[in-house]
């Protein structure tokens, strides 16, 4: 396993200067964002795909500071009502693809998406009710209607294209937010759609994540890892419950906070979450992502390298010689 950085927390600065600084920290990997709701600051695949002189200096820049590139990342909403928003999402994603054929890797990260409650709409419609029966509808609808026939033909694209992993980013607002949805549309799709597995969206909606991670790893489905943490607010979930849609900056609040590592959860969390990943066979980056309102992206950062170095395991097992 190899420690990595989601490099849009640090989207001000050039992609050089992020790619030393990181090198400078112990971090092997990094992940790009390259569209939608990250942006493309370090990355912007359409250049890139219209320049391939640019394509070798982003490689170049990334072996002198001995980085890998773990996944290209293209959070959007490629099935959003509002037809020009999501076809700008979706050209983002199919370049997305491209680009990961030219640059040799086979992870693209995004969003399942969420359409509205007809085709109609204006706005997507989150449903996390079975009832009134208007609910189950508009899921019938969202479902058959617009995210698995997008993400079937999605899905034949990238694999034309060599991009084995679609990792889906299990995230509230969203389709697939937690772990029957991800495997709900793998088996509608087909074994492109995985998880890019970040717990700190899990934690949150009350779910174990070593369970959660277990049944995922066992149907072949964890095709990345987000190194992110939650910490919940005992007071104010007691009052208020954990669906909460107060701005992430009215921190004191909140039901729950974006932390940065080991500010939610302890090290022995990530030591267990660590070894659940060894055991189901998962060998790639934990990359951070960096959103904690209460620490700079630098300290944030910084302690959460730390947290994860503890933690991490880097070595091939032993031979069990007492067995």
């Amino acid at each position: 396993m190899k420690i990595g950085v989601f490099a849009v927390l640090m989207s001000g600065q050039p992609l050089e200067q992020v790619a030393a600084y990181l090198n400078g920290l112990g971090v092997e990997a990094i992940e790009l964002g390259c569209g939608g709701y990250p942006g493309n600051a370090h990355c912007d695949s359409a250049d890139l795909l219209a320049n391939p002189e640019k394509i070798d200096q982003l490689k170049e820049v990334l072996a002198r500071n001995e980085l890998e590139l773990s996944a290209l990342s293209m959070h959007g909403n490629p099935i959003h009502p509002d037809k020009d928003f999501a076809a700008a999402h979706a050209k983002d994603h199919e370049n997305a693809v491209l680009l990961a054929e030219k640059l040799g890797i086979d992870t693209v990260i995004t969003f399942s998406g969420c359409p509205g409650d007809s085709p109609g709409a204006k706005y997507p419609n989150w449903v996390t009710c079975a009832w009134p029966p208007d609910y189950p509808e508009i899921l019938e609808y969202q479902w058959d209607e617009v995210l698995v026939p997008f993400w079937k033909e999605a899905a034949a694209f990238a694999r034309d294209h060599g991009v084995t992993k679609i990792a889906l980013e299990m995230h509230p607002g969203f389709c697939v937010y937690n772990t029957d949805s991800l495997l709900r549309l793998r088996e509608a799709v087909g074994p492109e759609i995985g998880a890019n597995y970040d717990p700190s969206h899990l934690w949150w909606q009350g779910i174990d994540v070593q369970t959660s991670m277990r049944t995922i790893g066992l149907a072949g489905a964890m095709h990345h890892f987000h190194a992110k943490d939650t910490k919940i607010d005992e007071q104010n979930t007691r009052r208020t419950g954990a669906l909460d849609t107060r701005p992430y900056t009215d921190e004191i609040n909140r039901s729950w906070l974006f932390r940065s590592i080991g500010y939610g959860h302890g090290i022995d969390a990530w030591k267990e979450i660590v070894s659940e990943l060894r055991l189901i066979g998962y060998d790639g980056a934990l990359s951070i992502e960096h959103e904690d309102s209460l620490l700079s992206a630098n300290e944030g950062l910084e302690k959460g390298i730390e947290v994860l170095k503890q933690a991490l395991v880097t070595e091939p097992a032993g031979e069990a010689y007492w067995a």
